[in-house]
């Protein structure tokens, strides 16, 4: 294994500006921290899922920062140490130098790493340089929720890059139930969730109903409240978050993961085209 292949890679992208020379290397950083952890059997005991997971296996057509992943059973002693040296062997394999950073927070079940390699200019030809001349970053963020609902289905998904690997995820209906319970609790608008939306309701993905009732109602605005959920509760909430939201930050959040024959699908972002959206749920 060497820098090659992560040089390959980078090249199948073709891209067209720093901003997307940029987003790709992350892309291809996550893929070797997705390969590293199974070799360290890390999804025996975790589920990938989030925004990423929709990214890497089945083609969500944006980029994406963090790695989410849920432990199959709750385990509040769990500790991301057990595993930060093999990461560390694996990407010297392939010509990285990371540093891993802990962010420790006693305070919540949700456990995180990032991720930071600042020297992989020296090592892949890259197309494009920062204009006030700072090198190349990049900064990965590994989330785990220790303690999650119970409901999530999960399933093995394959994947070939950087080698051949297995990964435990949530199934498709379980994924569309957490970015529901993400759309209805955030305290801050972040497009890329009603970019994930269009998605998921494009498509009329089927929602995982007993795994949001568990997600709602262990934490968020509806915590403790032993709310039932089904299909006209969902469309209802969201159709109130959809009346009170501000799309002109929606959309400013969203377009920096974009490339740019998307862009201009922007302008339909409006209360709306999300209403109109949303009835392909129904």
């Amino acid at each position: 294994m060497s820098a090659k292949i992560i040089q390959e890679r980078l090249d199948e992208y073709g891209t067209k500006s720093l901003q997307e020379e940029e987003m790709a290397l992350r892309e291809i950083t996550q893929e070797v921290a997705l390969h590293a952890l199974y070799n360290t059997n890390f999804y025996k005991l975790a589920a990938f899922h989030g925004g990423t997971c929709l990214r890497v296996f089945y083609t969500l057509n944006r980029f994406s920062e963090d790695l989410d992943f849920a432990l199959l059973h709750p385990d509040t002693d769990f500790n991301f140490k057990r595993y930060q040296d093999h990461l560390k062997h694996e990407f010297q394999a392939f010509g990285y130098d990371i540093e891993i950073v802990e962010r420790k927070n006693l305070h919540t079940p949700v456990k995180s790493i990032f991720l930071k390699e600042d020297s992989i200019g020296k090592f892949l030809n890259l197309r494009y340089q920062r204009l006030d001349g700072r090198p190349k970053s990049i900064k990965i963020k590994l989330e785990i929720d220790t303690n999650p609902p119970d409901g999530a289905e999960v399933e093995n998904k394959y994947y070939d890059f950087p080698l051949n690997f297995a990964v435990t995820t949530h199934k498709l209906s379980s994924l569309f139930a957490g970015k529901i319970q993400a759309l209805l609790c955030r305290t801050f608008t972040k497009g890329r969730d009603w970019y994930d939306f269009l998605w998921y309701a494009s498509r009329k993905t089927e929602i995982n109903f007993n795994f949001i009732t568990n997600d709602l109602n262990q934490t968020g605005p509806w915590a403790r409240q032993n709310i039932q959920v089904d299909k006209p509760w969902v469309l209802d909430q969201l159709r109130n978050k959809i009346k009170g939201l501000n799309w002109d930050e929606a959309k400013n959040d969203v377009r920096r993961f974009l490339k740019p024959n998307e862009l201009k699908s922007l302008e339909l972002w409006t209360k709306d085209f999300f209403l109109f959206k949303l009835d392909n749920l129904e």
